[in-house]
């Protein structure tokens, strides 16, 4: 795609959809008390905040996973989300190698569960609730949206949330979870732990988006491509591939239009 329409599609995407005011609620524990009691470091890493329309409904819902190779970063809201009359949910999660996997994954879950259950609090509807991150976010967008174990933990049929959307996330199994278990950077590896693994005709619409092959970070778009092959294969028929051409791994805000462009139009059906 060339940089002239991504850079109209990125200054259309901004335009405020309505004026009203907003509102953010920070450090919102999303395990349970007796849980967070027990853990110090649960208490203190495992939050989210959620920045929603102070009146009114919301339009829907996006959880955002900050990036980070698994073993640092924050929780934050990209300010190309706010203002456009959806609620953005940003989420911490323990971190390598404080912990191990699954352990980052499964706060991931949790915190996905938590804004099913609390959605309407904040006046969004849990039947659209959009999920999203950049790098090791979409991989954990990809790893509880695909293996379903994940999110039946906490009753939640995956396949409720309306679409995915990760930015250059991993397919294979993550690069930290194999330093965790020796493996080398570049040893391709697919196990438990890989979305390849939990490819299925019945997932939610999903759009994957990559930098440019050559600017990636490893294979990292050729991983995406792999994963939308596959999908496509075992009769999924709502899995997207873009690669923004001449953009490198840090193509998040370049990448934010594609996701508004996708999510309204799964609004609008």
């Amino acid at each position: 795609m060339k940089r002239t329409l991504l850079f109209f599609l990125l200054f259309s995407s901004m335009v405020t959809v309505m004026a009203q005011e907003y509102l953010t609620k920070e450090d919102i524990n999303y395990y349970s008390d007796s849980i967070c009691k027990a853990d110090e470091y649960i208490k203190k890493k495992c939050v989210l905040d959620i920045y929603y329309p102070k009146e009114g409904k919301c339009l829907g819902t996006i959880i955002w996973f900050h990036g980070g190779g698994l073993n640092v970063g924050r929780k934050e809201i990209p300010s190309a989300l706010k203002d456009r009359g959806y609620a953005v949910v940003g989420v911490d999660y323990r971190l390598s190698p404080k912990v191990k996997a699954p352990a980052y994954i499964e706060d991931a879950a949790a915190a996905t569960a938590w804004v099913f259950n609390h959605i309407k609090e904040f006046g969004g509807d849990p039947n659209s609730i959009f999920i999203s991150g950049h790098s090791a976010g979409g991989y954990l967008t990809l790893m509880i949206t695909l293996d379903k174990s994940y999110l039946n933990k906490y009753h939640i049929d995956a396949n409720k949330i309306a679409g995915i959307i990760p930015f250059s996330g991993q397919a294979i199994t993550h690069f930290t979870i194999r330093r965790e278990n020796g493996i080398g950077a570049l040893q391709p590896t697919i196990d438990k732990y890989a979305p390849l693994s939990f490819v299925r005709a019945d997932a939610p619409p999903m759009l994957l988006v990559t930098g440019d092959r050559e600017l990636e970070m490893y294979g990292r778009y050729e991983e995406n491509a792999y994963l939308a092959r596959m999908m496509k294969l075992v009769g999924n028929k709502t899995t997207t591939l873009y690669e923004l051409q001449g953009y490198n791994h840090g193509m998040t805000l370049f990448a934010i239009p594609l996701l508004w462009n996708f999510v309204k139009s799964i609004n609008k059906h």
